[in-house]
Order: structure tokens, then C-alpha cells, then sequence
């Protein structure tokens, strides 16, 4: 089985959930022997692991001609892309792509980020698509996101290839309901383009089905996973008297980061000894920066920056209490990487993994009162937080990335039979 997948972010190089489901995910399914993934990526930066997968750079895909030799291929792609293979991609070229801005080899830049200009980004990486589907050997096409399915429809169009996508979220998750026309065009016409639809939750799933209005049948539920860590046994807490108490996530308004605050005003009136600590990055940080000023905290609660790969873990493991009070959160990973480490998890309601996980606690996100009390209970009796954190762990330790990778192997095969037929 030959997918070809089109992503946006893949590890260590991610700037939330996307990049981490989408490496869990293809590493789940290269355990099944038969399983040949190549996954694109608008940037590669050279450190991405490879060892279970093909990574293409459609920055290193020509979509205009141009005749250069092998020599200044080589010097110019150097670990990125073998000369050999630029040809063959070369050829693939069948489409008049002079409009896109290219450099000396005819291919695109591109950010491998979330640029001002995302939407000509998302056209150019559709170019790049039609070059690949030209040249590629490939029983299905794989789009994760909405961002990628401009890419995958073009695709499909050339090869005659189905189409799965991947719905990591949507914009009513990411604009609390104020959805962006243009990104609602985008993510609709590739549902209604995608032979099958995979939803990374139930919520999400209903949004797809009520808002989009796709048909339930056409639409499955393959919760997300969280990767075995080979290091657990190396993380300890810190020595220190004071509780720690954390969010760690995009600072935007999906992730609910003022509910945090307000909690921790909360809390810190009534109870001795916490600290809070807001980990991540996002157009919300500064409006957060100042909320906790104007609540008198600053002196208890803390804004670390942005973390990946294992200082999330490290993080995690050094606090004693996980919050993620997210007003809409598609599926939610970071409550799973905190349960194991040990980490007691608070998540919310309005969360796709509320509906897997059994010993996290949950409140709606907009319950201050409800989520103070349980940072209270966890902090202040020990047995609560043991329990919580044994417990926890084993669970989240039987939530593989292999399992939901026979998931959508399945769904591979149902579709690849229905189309052929």
C-alpha cells in the first residue's frame, strides 16, 4: 500500500498538535509491513527522521523548467533532494506554472510556517501537487488539514487516485465560530471532494457533518495516540516547596488561555504555595501578559516561551497539575503526554480527547470555580493526586499510534474497494 500523504508540519520542526499527530500517525502505520508513506511537507530543514518514511520538500520540486546541470543541482539541493530525482520531477512538469515566483531551479520558497501570505503559500504547494502526482507510484492520497487539500484535490484530479483527508480541526474550532470565509471554502470543497473523512473526534466528526454538511457514512472517527517515550525514566520533579500548575499550548483564543488566568487569580487568593506557568506562544500571549499584571499575579505566575520535543516532557513531568481549558479543541494531545509522565490532567468538556480518556478531570472550560477546586483537591491530598497520576499513566500508555493506524489502514482498504468498484 503506496500513500502518498501531503502535510504541513512534521517533527522537530512544529508549531503545534498538526506536526506531532501527523508523526505519530505515519509511524503507527509503517509498522505494517506493507506500508509505503511519502509525506510532503512545505520546508524540510534536514533533521526530520526518515527512518520510517520519505520526506519531500515541495520547496525542492520544480514546477517551472529550467536547464540547469547536474552539478549545480547537487550543489544547490545538496542532502535535500538527489539531482536524479529533481529530473524525474523534472519531467513531471505539465502545466504552465510561469505565474509562481521560483528561484534558479524553478522551484517554489517556501516558509514551512504560517505566513501572512498562507494562502499563496496553499496555492503554490497545489502546484507542486500536480509535479508529484505526475511522477509518483501511489494508491492514495492522504491531505492532513485544510491547508493541504487544495494540493490533494489536484492530485486526485491527475491521478485518478481517491483521496482520504484528515480533519486535525476546523475553523469554527479555531475562530470560536467567526469563521474566515476563505477558509471555509477550502476546507469544504476538499470534504466534498474526499472519497472519506477521517476526524481526529466525535466533536470534530459532528462539526464536519453539521456544519459542512458532509454524510455521516462518509465520515469516521480515528482518535489521536500519544508516542512511547524511551526516556520516562529519566525525568524527575525538581526540588522545590511550591505546587506547579500548567497550560502548555498555543496562546490563541481556541485554547482558552484567559480561563487559565482566571483560574489561577482564583486559586492564588485563597491558597498558599502554587505557581502557575503559561508554556507556548500565540497572538494571545501579550493580551495574557497583561491580564495577569492586572490581576496582581506576576509574581506566581510564569511565561516560559515555546518548547518542543523533550522540554515538553521535561515541563510536564515537573508539574503537579495539567490544565487544558480549551473553549473548542478538535482532540487535544498535550493532557496525554502529561498523564504520562505522570502528570494529573484538568481538560475540558469541548475536548475531542475527553471522549477516550477516563482519569482526567473534566469541567467545562468556562467553570473557574469547578477547575479551581480541582487543582485544590490535586495539590492538597496526596492520595487524589497518586491516584490520578498512576492511573492516568496506564492509560494513556494503551493509547497507541498503532492502533489508529490499522484504523485508517482499514478505511484505505474500504476505499480503494469502493473505488474500484
Amino acid at each position: 500500500m503506496k500513500a502518498l500523504m501531503f502535510g504541513w508540519e512534521f517533527p522537530p520542526h512544529i508549531l503545534g498538535g498538526l506536526g506531532t499527530a501527523s508523526f505519530g500517525l505515519t509511524r503507527g502505520m509503517s509498522m505494517q509491513p506493507d506500508m509505503d508513506i511519502t509525506f510532503v511537507i512545505p520546508k524540510p530543514w534536514g533533521d526530520e527522521d526518515q527512518s520510517f518514511l520519505r520526506i519531500i520538500g515541495a520547496n525542492t520540486v520544480p514546477v517551472v523548467w529550467r536547464d540547469v546541470d547536474w552539478d549545480f543541482v547537487n550543489n544547490r539541493m545538496g542532502s535535500f533532494l538527489h539531482p536524479d530525482t529533481y529530473y524525474h520531477f523534472r519531467n513531471g512538469i505539465k502545466y504552465n506554472f510561469n505565474r509562481i515566483g521560483t528561484n534558479e531551479l524553478g522551484s517554489i520558497q517556501c516558509s514551512g510556517r504560517y505566513p501572512d501570505n498562507l494562502l499563496e503559500e496553499i496555492g503554490n504547494y497545489e502546484a507542486v501537487a500536480s509535479v508529484l502526482a505526475h511522477s509518483l507510484d501511489f494508491d492514495i492520497i492522504h491531505s492532513h488539514d485544510w491547508l493541504t487539500y487544495p494540493a490533494g484535490i489536484f492530485a486526485k484530479r491527475i491521478s485518478g487516485k481517491p483521496m482520504v483527508i484528515h480533519v486535525h480541526a476546523t475553523d469554527y474550532d479555531r475562530s470560536r465560530g467567526n469563521v474566515n470565509p476563505d477558509v471555509y471554502r477550502i476546507e469544504k470543497e476538499g470534504m466534498d471532494a474526499a472519497d472519506h473523512i477521517i476526524t481526529v473526534s466525535n466533536l470534530t466528526r459532528n462539526t464536519v457533518i453539521e456544519k459542512y454538511h458532509q454524510d455521516p457514512a462518509k465520515v469516521t472517527t480515528v482518535h489521536n495516540a500519544v508516542e512511547p517515550l524511551d526516556f520516562v525514566d529519566e525525568l524527575h520533579k525538581s526540588e522545590r516547596k511550591d505546587k506547579v500548575i500548567t497550560f502548555l499550548g498555543r496562546i490563541t483564543m481556541q485554547k482558552g488561555p484567559e480561563y487559565f488566568v482566571e483560574v489561577a487569580s482564583r486559586v492564588l487568593a485563597t491558597t498558599d504555595g502554587v505557581r502557575f506557568v503559561m508554556a507556548g506562544s500565540g497572538d494571545m500571549m501579550n493580551k495574557m501578559i497583561d491580564l495577569v499584571a492586572q490581576r496582581g499575579i506576576a509574581d506566581k505566575f510564569h511565561f516560559p516561551g515555546f518548547m518542543r520535543g523533550r522540554q515538553v516532557q521535561e515541563v510536564l513531568a515537573d508539574s503537579d497539575v495539567y490544565i487544558m481549558p480549551s473553549v473548542s479543541e478538535p482532540f487535544g494531545i498535550s493532557p496525554l503526554e502529561a498523564m504520562q509522565v505522570g502528570c494529573p490532567s484538568i481538560i475540558s468538556h469541548q475536548s475531542g480527547c475527553a471522549e477516550i480518556l477516563s482519569h482526567a478531570i473534566k469541567t467545562d472550560y468556562w467553570d473557574i470555580d469547578a477547575m479551581a477546586d480541582a487543582i485544590y483537591a490535586i495539590v492538597k491530598y496526596p492520595a487524589m493526586y497518586k491516584s490520578l497520576s498512576e492511573l492516568g499513566r496506564e492509560e494513556v500508555n494503551n493509547i497507541k499510534w498503532y492502533d489508529a493506524g490499522l484504523k485508517v489502514r482499514r478505511i484505505y482498504d474500504q476505499v480503494l474497494r469502493e473505488y474500484r468498484y
